[in-house]
């Protein structure tokens, strides 16, 4: 009896070993499936004995679930778990997070309490992270009120996301304020801090709190050097950027993108320049900035050279660097060159297609352009504002009047974009070509939205295409509402009148008169430009 018993506890320990051996190398075998990206493997391995596993196979199922786009079937996977821990509910938010649905995230933050879990630092800038910028931004004082109570508002990592959401209200009071309650300060959330005062526009702070900083790092100077770039300080920025005793492929990226949004492309590429001189390893967000300033001067020769060096250097060609290639040669007038690289994508977005369309419509070629917006919506690709104008500019440049009205009308109809005032001016532009001019006006009398010089000055030009016809009278008096400051309305009321003969007479173009002379304006002269080095 005593032998018998012995016998069943050793079997029992056996057992129990192997049970433990077992569930722990299954573990390991979905561990590395998921470390080698073999995710249908170890969703197969997983499936043979899912409650064998323990909560961390759980856990890295969900988050490669939805790491890899499968939204649907990470949520099924958690909402099976049966135990679960705060690292299973982050990794669940930062699910939610990538598929940019605020109220789910939120949902599930008030349900992760009911469950009687304490969030951590993670969750809550996570939290805060997925409703800033929604119409839960609302939440975030309550979040902040949360936090407070469990003690988290001391630490870097929640308020660093904090005063990110304070800056982009413009709470500059709940910014200082978070600021104020991190117990130790260090340099990332000094850094928050610039940043913030430079969001909200408050400069003179900004540069205070620079000054006072304890320490500081690359990012500290990129921080206020970016600041600058987006209230348009150009110059400030490029003093500041000068100062920089070291400098990383970050901070050259940033300047050189301050000159292109600045639309000062030659000085954008002189820079780029210095970078390459400064053996400063140029990445793909850098080569694409470039390109945009070729694209931006239609400078091809240095486009091809920066081509070049992408393919020297081994950047990969990623979506955004392909399709900022097709931008630029689209742009520089090499269409051929645009359209081989554009085929070579194995994916292809919006903008991509944006670029082809356009330069083809710029190109004159728009019977291309109108077939390769086809392909694009045969693809299941969306059109945008912006493809719909590429699309007008090529009816308008080869008088195609019907498919011009057709894509035109389809903007609300089919595609729910709203119709801006550059697609009116252009579709008044096909109307005037092609002679239609009460089809203009009757285009412009059924605009909803306020009418600008440039719709107007669409509408002066098809006359001036057809000088034997007197303009309207609503035209001038829908000019004369404008602000008497457009240098492009003295322009256009010599253009209505000019003509006829009688704009010496007309006592109301006086005050624009006056204006000729106070600003100088006179009529650009036609000019050549050649390419020159870019040193």
């Amino acid at each position: 009896m005593r032998i018998f018993r012995r016998t069943r506890i050793l079997s029992l320990e056996i057992s129990r070993h192997l049970c433990t051996f077992s569930t722990s190398n299954l573990d390991n075998n979905i561990n590395n499936c998921l470390q080698n990206s073999r995710l249908n493997e170890a969703q197969k391995l997983f499936d043979r004995k899912p409650n064998a596993s323990n909560i961390f196979s759980w856990n890295a199922m969900i988050n490669s679930q939805l790491r890899n786009g499968q939204t649907e079937h990470g949520h099924d996977l958690f909402d099976e778990m049966t135990l679960t821990n705060p690292v299973s509910w982050n990794t669940f938010f930062s699910g939610l997070n990538k598929s940019q649905n605020p109220e789910r995230v939120y949902k599930c933050f008030l349900e992760m309490g009911r469950f009687g879990l304490k969030p951590n630092e993670y969750t809550i800038s996570v939290l805060v992270s997925v409703v800033s910028g929604t119409e839960f931004k609302l939440l975030v004082p309550q979040i902040h009120a949360i936090v407070v109570c469990l003690g988290l508002n001391m630490s870097v990592f929640v308020g660093s996301a904090l005063m990110k959401w304070y800056a982009q209200v413009g709470d500059v009071e709940g910014l200082g304020r978070v600021f104020d309650e991190i117990l130790v300060k260090n340099v990332a959330c000094w850094n928050a801090l610039v940043s913030g005062y430079m969001e909200v526009g408050y400069f003179k702070q900004a540069r205070r709190v620079f000054d006072k900083m304890p320490e500081r790092n690359i990012v500290s100077w990129t921080s206020l050097i970016n600041g600058y770039i987006r209230n348009k300080w150009i110059n400030k920025a490029r003093s500041m950027f000068n100062k920089m005793s070291e400098k990383n492929v970050v901070s050259w990226t940033v300047m050189i993108n301050g000159y292109v949004q600045s639309e000062r492309f030659r000085e954008a590429l002189k820079l780029f320049v210095l970078m390459l001189k400064s053996e400063t390893r140029p990445n793909q967000f850098t080569f694409s900035i470039v390109l945009d300033a070729c694209a931006g001067c239609s400078y091809i020769l240095t486009g091809q050279q920066v081509h070049s060096n992408i393919l020297k250097f081994g950047i990969p060609q990623d979506l955004i660097l392909s399709a900022s290639l097709v931008d630029m040669y689209a742009k520089c007038g090499d269409i051929g060159a645009a359209f081989c690289i554009f085929e070579s994508m194995q994916k292809k977005n919006l903008v991509s297609w944006n670029s082809l369309i356009g330069g083809y419509a710029r190109q004159g070629l728009g019977r291309r352009a109108l077939e390769e917006f086809d392909r694009m919506i045969n693809g299941g690709v969306r059109p945008n504002q912006v493809t719909i104008f590429n699309v007008l500019l090529a009816c308008r440049n080869n008088g195609l009047v019907e498919e011009g009205e057709r894509h035109f009308n389809s903007m609300d109809q089919k595609y729910g974009i709203q119709t801006e005032l550059e697609h009116y001016a252009c579709m008044v532009e096909i109307y005037g070509k092609a002679g239609q001019l009460d089809k203009a006006e009757e285009l412009i009398k059924g605009m909803l939205s306020k009418l600008d010089v440039v719709v107007w000055g669409a509408f002066v030009r098809a006359f001036y295409l057809h000088s034997g016809l007197e303009p309207r009278e609503f035209a001038t008096e829908g000019i004369l509402k404008l602000k008497m400051d457009y240098p492009t309305v003295y322009s256009a009321f010599r253009k209505i009148h000019g003509e006829t003969g009688t704009w010496s007479n007309l006592t109301e173009f006086r005050p624009l008169k006056a204006m000729k002379k106070k600003m100088n304006i006179a009529k650009q002269k036609a000019l050549s430009r050649i390419e020159s080095p870019v040193k």
